[in-house]
């Protein structure tokens, strides 16, 4: 059987409480442009990355991590200029 549940009181704000609106809040806003919401922040990539799950030897991920932010970003710009040189099948396991 369901009880009903008793009403919670609303809490009256004031509204001559609210924060002032400053130049910086109108700078960080959402601006619309007719219907369209024109996104703030930063732009879209024109190369997107793929996500993915991969495995790398500990000794390899403590390098590169130990040498800061970036670091993913550092792995990949070495992997691509391995392959300017190299073919992933050269590889031999």
């Amino acid at each position: 059987m369901s009880a009903n549940k008793p009403n919670t009181e609303a809490v009256w704000v004031d509204p001559d409480d609210a924060p002032e609106l400053t130049d910086d809040f109108f700078k960080r806003a959402d601006e619309f442009k007719g219907a369209r919401l024109v996104r703030r922040g930063r732009p879209k990539a024109d190369v997107v990355r793929e996500r993915i799950t991969i495995r790398f030897e500990p000794n390899v991920l403590e390098q590169f991590r130990a040498s800061g932010p970036g670091w993913q970003t550092r792995m990949n710009a070495v992997l691509s200029e391995w392959l300017k040189t190299h073919t992933p099948d050269e590889v031999k396991l």
